[in-house]
């Protein structure tokens, strides 16, 4: 008899009565509840948070800032119930720890008093950090916990970006306020800028015209000079001219009567004391009009260069809004220009004041000399003139008095002149060196003014200026500038679509290990007729297999229409599940045939050792080493791999990996199978009285 007969002989012993269909029935449909029931419980258990109570607790008082009443508790309360993220229940603080201590609540989440205010004091002078406040209880349900870990850090990133929009804006306005004045400074500094440049033209000028007055004063300084040395000999002169016709006249006037015959035996001493007055008198008046064509001009520059370091000092330290630096060394110059003024006023108006008595002065020096050069003419007739010579030189002894009086003070005069004149010129030079320095001085100060004014332009226009679009734009980015652009490739829908790759197998197997419980793994007509090993292995697992494959086509089904399973491959995830069934059947049965009852603890445990290995829930790199060292070895890794890449989607290269190897399990599981049947043809004692039996 073939394999296949042997098969569907032992199906049919299931339709011999109510119970062995009912059993076969219950076979069919158990992988469901491990299966349907299984995904189905938990479908999509994040869509459904909405029915999980818990407490939301909000002591928010509220701030003030910038003149607005901000209350973030209330903004946070108002966002948590629209969300529906849970079933919140807004009650007090000492109620939500008591519900969360007693599972009234699974969790609570506290937004304390100051959360305003601390998170309002991010934009002020001293900020701080707030908190929301989480109360979990593990005692309660540990995967709550874990959910709302992740919701609640949602809640926080959004509080922190509200603030941190509030501070950045204030960042933003106060770059448009230094930026504002930043130009503002920039056009001070072009007015400084162009300011200076007028000064520097002035301080040229001023340095020119302190040249022509350094040159004036110089010429006045020597004239002077010359004038004083002059007048101290026209003093000297007119003093020894005043002491002769003094004497003269007294002698004159002692020996009037004795004049006649003294005439005529000193008549050549006349001549040549009258020749004498005659030559000095000559010489004063030379003297007189060299000082007379002077002292105006002298006078006259010296006015000049002290009306130019008037108008000079006037512009630059009266005019401009700030002061020029080199004003003190200015306004020095200006006192002294005043008092080389003053002193040559002072000569020009002794000369003015003088001119009268200095012209008649040169006419009585004239007349001296004119009478002198008479009386030298006459000193031979003087004896006939002497009553006419004692009234002229009476006369003459007055006059000579009068000059030497007015040549003392001329002499004194010009003494105080040229010391001015000395001092003028001095002063003036000191002027020119320190209007040089100031020339200088400015020459730098319009260089570093234009560099200073092209700084500030160049930092207004790298300091930014937003308006309030652009500003609020900025600050919108800023307070959250690092946005999850994710891209879910092949993404499941839900909870159950992604684990159904993991309870898929697991339901297979189980009804694998069920349906041997009910079905012998080696035909006993069989091995009692000595039929072949292998016939013997197939007659055995094809039942299974067979049921197996009903077992996948009433599981899928259900999962599809009922539950709402999709899957990018259907026809492939159906195909390769009658796969799945043909190696599990395979598997389970060499496992009951070779070790019998312990067999049926041995596949349990075989199965304990694929779910945990096989990466379905937890990536199984993150177990113990011993799982990671086993999964390359245990069929169901590969099968919830396929399963993933054809109910999601993705690359075919895992499915053809999961074939070739439950092919393979299942050649070599049915091989040792073979294997087990010939070695039970041969009958022992512990075939016949075994030690356990289920």
């Amino acid at each position: 008899m073939r394999s296949s007969e042997l098969a569907f002989l032992e199906l049919r012993r299931f339709g011999r009565g109510k119970l062995p269909r009912a059993a076969l029935v219950a076979l069919l449909l158990l992988p469901l509840l491990y299966g349907a029931l299984y995904l189905w419980s938990f479908w999509d258990p994040y869509g459904r948070l909405d029915r999980i109570p818990v407490a939301l607790v909000n002591d928010d008082k509220g701030a003030t800032t910038d003149g607005r009443k901000v209350t973030l508790g209330d903004t946070i309360t108002e966002g948590l119930r629209d969300s529906g993220t849970f079933e919140w229940h807004e009650v007090s603080s000492a109620e939500a720890h008591r519900g969360v201590e007693d599972g009234t609540y699974y969790l609570s989440l506290t937004m304390p008093g100051d959360f305003s205010e601390r998170i309002a004091s991010s934009s002020g002078a001293s900020p701080e950090t707030s908190a929301l406040q989480v109360r979990t209880n593990d005692a309660n349900n540990y995967i709550v916990g874990q959910i709302s870990r992740t919701v609640f850090s949602e809640v926080r990133t959004a509080a922190s970006t509200k603030a941190s929009r509030s501070f950045l804006d204030k960042i933003f306005v106060s770059f448009s306020d230094i930026h504002g004045k930043t130009v503002r400074a920039a056009e001070g500094a072009d007015r400084l800028s162009s300011g200076l440049g007028t000064a520097k033209k002035g301080s040229k000028d001023l340095v020119d015209g302190l040249k022509e007055a350094k040159k004036g004063s110089g010429k006045l300084s020597g004239g002077l000079r010359k004038l004083t040395t002059g007048a101290a000999d026209l003093e000297d002169g007119s003093r020894q001219v005043a002491d002769g016709t003094r004497a003269l006249a007294a002698e004159v006037d002692g020996v009037a009567k004795k004049a006649g015959p003294f005439l005529k035996d000193n008549e050549k001493s006349i001549g040549d004391t009258a020749r004498l007055v005659a030559d000095s008198a000559a010489g004063i008046r030379h003297n007189l009009d060299t000082l007379v064509k002077t002292a105006p001009a002298a006078a006259k520059g010296a006015h000049a260069a002290s009306d130019a370091l008037n108008t000079v000092h006037r512009d630059r330290c009266e005019n401009l809004p700030v002061p020029d630096p080199a004003c003190p060394e200015l306004r020095k110059a200006k006192e002294a220009a005043s008092d080389v003024v003053a002193v040559a006023d002072d000569v020009n108006a002794l000369i003015g004041d003088q001119d009268g008595d200095l012209g008649r002065l040169d006419k009585s020096l004239a007349t001296l000399e004119k009478q002198a050069r008479a009386l030298a003419d006459r000193s031979p007739r003087l004896s006939e003139d002497l009553d006419d010579a004692v009234s002229r030189i009476d006369k003459l002894n007055e006059g000579a008095t009068a000059v030497a009086r007015g040549a003392k003070r001329l002499h004194s005069g010009l003494g105080t002149t040229s010391t001015g004149a000395a001092g003028l010129d001095k002063g003036v030079g000191r002027l020119k060196t320190g209007a040089t320095d100031l020339d200088g001085g400015l020459y730098k100060l319009v260089g570093g003014s234009g560099k200073l004014a092209g700084g500030l332009h160049d930092g207004a226009g790298r300091i930014p200026d937003y308006d309030k679009p652009d500003r609020d734009l900025r600050t919108q980015v800023m307070a959250d500038p690092v946005q999850m652009a994710s891209r879910d490739l092949h993404k499941a829908p839900n909870y159950g679509t992604g684990f159904a790759p993991y309870f898929i197998p697991l339901s297979l197997w189980v009804g694998a290990m069920v349906a041997y419980m009910l079905i012998q793994p080696l035909n006993r007509r069989a091995l009692a007729a000595g039929a072949s090993a292998w016939r013997i292995a197939l007659a055995g697992w094809l039942p299974v297999a067979v049921v197996g494959v009903f077992q996948t086509a009433a599981l899928m089904a259900v999962l599809h229409w009922a539950i709402g399973l999709q899957m990018t491959r259907a026809a492939g995830t159906v195909g390769f599940l009658f796969l799945v069934a043909a190696c599990f059947a395979a598997i389970v049965q060499w496992l009951n045939a070779r070790f019998g009852a312990a067999g049926r603890i041995l596949v349990l445990a075989f199965l304990m050792l694929q779910l945990t290995s096989a990466g379905g829930t937890y990536p199984v790199q993150t177990s113990p080493g011993f799982f990671n060292a086993i999964h390359p070895f245990l069929p169901m890794s590969y099968v919830v791999e396929a399963l993933r890449r054809l109910i999601t989607g993705g690359g075919l290269e895992p499915v053809r990996t999961a074939c070739a190897v439950l092919t393979a399990f299942t050649v070599g599981a049915l091989a040792l199978t073979a294997l087990t049947a010939r070695r039970r043809q041969v009958w022992t004692l512990d075939r016949l009285h075994p030690d356990l039996s289920l």
